[in-house]
């Protein structure tokens, strides 16, 4: 069963107390999870503005998409952002995430819809290919002539993606720790954190079930 991760956001604390706009979202994003046969991992509230983007419950649920594999499900795709920044940035992320009123958007549709300015972009990138294609007609010798020799063997680059990928994962987790942790009316032990977050339905790195050595590597990272 695919898991979502529903998130909420109303204008004003007085629709935040009376449910007014929150109540209908709610009520989309379960028959969509109906219609689906999905789970509702957790959901997020935010009363906030759409044009802001430090939002926290909604950085709640992108990291609790990120951490669990969820998909990021919204009622409406105004309800995500009005900010063209900030949808650029989920359309470059690794979260998944449907739009309730728009169910075939995805990361590049959204992208589209938010950026017509960057059509201008597409110009600059035309212009170049033109000017480089003009270059090597002339005669001039393009790109790195030893490419072949570099090709698929220096993977320095990747190495060091993954790492930062790595560091910024268990950055994410330790806070989820630290909140499991802060909310438990005792100490905890290791084995214990490692039940609340497979409770949570959060994940290793790998995709597979925490125990205490890896909450332990988590911690110590």
């Amino acid at each position: 069963m695919k898991k979502y991760v529903a998130y909420y956001r109303v204008s004003t604390a007085k629709q935040g107390r009376s449910g007014l706009g929150l109540e209908a979202q709610e009520n989309t994003t379960t028959s969509y999870l109906d219609s689906v046969k999905g789970e509702l991992v957790e959901g997020y509230t935010d009363i906030e503005s759409g044009s802001k983007d430090n939002r926290p419950e909604l950085q709640k649920a992108l990291r609790k998409c990120r951490l669990t594999g969820a998909t990021l499900l919204i009622a409406k795709l105004d309800r995500l952002s009005r900010n063209r920044r900030f949808l650029m940035d989920l359309q470059d992320s690794s979260i998944n995430f449907v739009c309730c009123d728009m169910p075939e958007a995805n990361n590049f549709t959204v992208g589209l819809l938010a950026c017509l300015a960057d059509y201008e972009r597409e110009l600059i990138s035309e212009r170049t290919k033109a000017a480089l294609k003009a270059a090597k007609a002339r005669g001039v010798v393009l790109g790195n002539p030893n490419l072949a020799l570099v090709r698929n063997t220096d993977t320095t680059a990747a190495t060091e993606a993954r790492v930062i990928t790595a560091k910024i994962r268990n950055s994410e987790l330790c806070q989820v720790i630290d909140e499991i942790r802060d909310s438990a009316s005792k100490e905890l032990t290791l084995r214990e954190v490692a039940e609340q977050l497979n409770a949570a339905g959060y994940t290793t790195s790998r995709g597979t079930k925490f125990h205490a050595t890896s909450v332990n590597r988590v911690l110590a990272a």
